[in-house]
């Protein structure tokens, strides 16, 4: 004890230096673990880097940003998109009204009105209709009240079918013998089998695609106006099959240019070689198509 007394200083300032020493320790200990932690990540973050380096394709390097020219093919993409949309426009339904919920006496009125527009268009353009023609309408045409909760959905199919028969009026064909559609009513299963077809609603990620059939009565020219006609159109539709094959009638008319169609279904005569008029090449006949199209319609 007097040795501490008389070296109370050097005692305390070797107490202080122990601590000291003890501390640094602690914090060289505690340096250490977070360098190791840090060497840890940088190695993970490393093989990381160098994983995708060797995918294909890679991120890239110094001279090929990929990450980039990802970014600018998403944006391209987008923007492609974004235009695409001006070829699948809504079709309005009919009635087309904002003021909230159809009601049945104002959809009856339209289905009504909209049969007879289309069986007057149809006379303006030549274009032969079967008897009392109700567009694919037949069970609903003359009812007053409708199964619940199918006014929208007859509603949409009105507005599409209307507007593909305006595509064969314009075409100018020469008869329309059936439009059919997919059943959206219970009053539907009292309607005739040929205003339908035994398909469903074929929804994806993107769209909904809606299926029509129409068979109609046509020379190949008014063919390929129904065809142009569909690919002009706004409003997405996509011809997925059809079906040519010889109708009832006949017409003498000369083409240059038949479809392979008509060629194997109707063998072409001896040219004529006789003086004056034009050389019949074809002896073109009157075709019955059933023509199947889908309507896509996008989700956003």
């Amino acid at each position: 004890m007097g040795w501490i007394k008389r070296n109370k200083f050097f005692v305390i300032g070797l107490i202080l230096a122990l601590g000291m020493l003890g501390a640094a320790g602690f914090y060289d200990y505690q340096s250490w673990n977070r360098n190791d932690a840090a060497f840890a990540h940088l190695n993970e973050t490393y093989g990381k880097l160098q994983d995708l380096t060797h995918k294909q394709p890679s991120p890239g390097n110094d001279k090929v940003d990929n990450i980039k020219a990802a970014r600018d093919q998403e944006r391209q993409l987008r923007d492609w998109v974004r235009q695409a949309k001006n070829y699948f426009l809504p079709i309005a339904r009919i009635p087309d009204s904002n003021s909230g919920p159809l009601r049945t006496e104002e959809f009856a009125q339209a289905l009504s009105r909209t049969i007879d527009e289309l069986q007057h268009d149809a006379t303006n353009a030549n274009v032969a209709l079967p008897p009392d023609f109700g567009f694919s309408f037949t069970a609903e045409r003359n009812r007053v009240t409708f199964a619940p909760g199918s006014l929208e959905p007859l509603a949409v199919q009105l507005g599409e079918v209307k507007t593909i028969s305006e595509i064969f009026f314009g075409a100018r064909v020469n008869s329309l013998d059936s439009v059919q559609r997919l059943r959206v009513s219970d009053d539907d299963t009292s309607g005739p089998q040929s205003d339908y077809i035994d398909e469903t609603l074929q929804p994806n990620n993107q769209a909904v695609l809606t299926p029509y059939q129409i068979t109609f009565r046509a020379f190949s020219s008014e063919i390929a106006q129904v065809l142009v006609g569909f690919e002009n159109s706004p409003h997405g539709f996509i011809v997925k099959g059809i079906n040519v094959q010889p109708a009832a009638g006949t017409a003498d008319t000369t083409s240059m240019a038949p479809p392979p169609s008509e060629m194997a279904a109707t063998p072409a005569p001896a040219v004529s070689t006789g003086k004056g008029g034009l050389q019949t090449v074809l002896k073109e006949q009157l075709l019955r198509v059933t023509i199947e199209v889908e309507i896509v319609k996008p989700k956003n």
